[in-house]
């Protein structure tokens, strides 16, 4: 489960080194191809809050399997693209096929014991972060070698493979949700409205996910400018050293099963906010830019996973549903990051970036500190 998930999310990564190459092919402006990062984006939250929910309602391996197939032909279709609009099209469809990981962590949820529940989860993020960070080093590479055309065709195929091997290794899970898909989606509003946890989670999430996309945006239109000019294989590159994250997510997926998931929210909140004082200071330091992507890739391991543990130990019959709510809104807010770093981007370039992350990081600490005042008022009420 755990590659999979990593195959599947890496789809929408893929871009990212490839935006220079795509634009000098389509003679268009490097940060007006950067579009195609957000609408890939875009397009997987769009999946996440109308496909996902079905898995409470339908058999989750059989959705798994339609929406990876799907996921092969939207990749066809931005191989072949023949206009900028026809590849931004493919980007959209690509976000909205690739949510396989996001209906293969409630299944992995539902089959695990209580009490493992988040090394579970933190392996399977493993999976996913890997996939995340090392496609952006595997595209690079592809993209100078071959261009950028053959790692579209490359996923494609490994996501045709996939389909064949979910097939046959996978089980099956029964739903539980009885009710019509408009209920379904109704559902959502309701759980929003009534879990002040699911809540505080998303929100911390959509703003951590939004420094995130803002940094991986506009990474690829520093170092392919002066002073360093790398070609899309060197920037690539800078994926593995974001890998780090990976190794951290079953440390933290622990804490979550002692009980210490909100604390670990908090620290992951502060090596992001570090990561961009870091960045600010280093427009022309590789090393530097190292370190920084070390600190936020870590930072931002220890906010999702730990979230994504609080919220699946909350209403285990409507997994599907909270995760619908808790990741969909996160890659709105890596697509509303990614427009929020290249319109940064052209204000004012990387110190423009790296200041308007850090506003960011602020949010999220107010919505922290503010929903922990409210958690400590609440229980001194309670005990008179």
């Amino acid at each position: 489960m755990a590659a999979a998930t990593g195959l599947m999310v890496a789809n929408l990564y893929y871009c990212q080194p490839l935006i220079v190459l795509i634009a000098d092919e389509f003679k268009i402006p490097h940060a007006d191809a950067g579009t195609i990062t957000y609408l890939t984006q875009a397009g997987y939250a769009i999946g996440l809050f109308f496909m996902v929910p079905l898995g409470d309602k339908i058999e989750r391996k059989t959705q798994i399997l339609y929406t990876t197939f799907a996921s092969v032909i939207a990749l066809i279709i931005a191989a072949t693209a023949q206009s900028y609009f026809v590849l931004e099209i493919a980007s959209l469809l690509i976000g909205i096929t690739s949510i396989v990981p996001q209906l293969i962590l409630p299944l992995a949820a539902s089959l695990s014991a209580p009490e493992e529940r988040g090394k579970v989860v933190g392996t399977i993020m493993s999976g996913l972060l890997v996939g995340i960070l090392l496609s952006r080093t595997l595209s690079g590479f592809i993209g100078e070698v071959l261009g950028w055309r053959a790692m579209f065709w490359i996923a494609s195929g490994l996501c045709l493979l996939l389909f064949f091997i979910i097939k046959k290794q996978f089980p099956y899970n029964k739903p539980v949700f009885r009710g019509s898909y408009g209920q379904l989606i109704g559902s959502l509003f309701t759980l929003i409205n009534e879990q002040p946890l699911l809540r505080e989670a998303t929100l911390i999430n959509v703003f951590s996910f939004a420094q995130f996309g803002a940094f991986w945006t506009t990474m690829v239109l520093l170092l392919s400018a002066e002073p360093f000019n790398f070609n899309s294989a060197t920037i690539g590159l800078f994926g593995i050293v974001g890998a780090s994250g990976a190794l951290a997510a079953p440390l933290v997926g622990k804490l979550g099963d002692k009980g210490s998931s909100r604390v670990a929210v908090g620290y992951g909140c502060m090596l992001i906010a570090l990561s961009f004082v870091v960045f600010y200071f280093s427009g022309s330091s590789v090393i530097g830019i190292i370190f920084g992507i070390i600190f936020i890739d870590i930072g931002l391991q220890g906010v999702h996973i730990s979230n994504q543990t609080r919220v699946y130990s909350i209403l285990p019959e409507a997994r599907n549903r909270m995760n619908t709510v808790f990741m969909s809104f996160s890659f709105l807010g890596t697509a509303a990051g990614s427009a929020f770093g290249l319109f940064l981007w052209q204000f004012g370039g990387w110190h423009a970036v790296s200041l308007g992350c850090l506003l960011l990081s602020v949010l999220a600490f107010s919505v922290y500190a503010f929903t922990y005042k409210s958690k400590r008022k609440a229980i001194e009420s309670r005990n008179g």
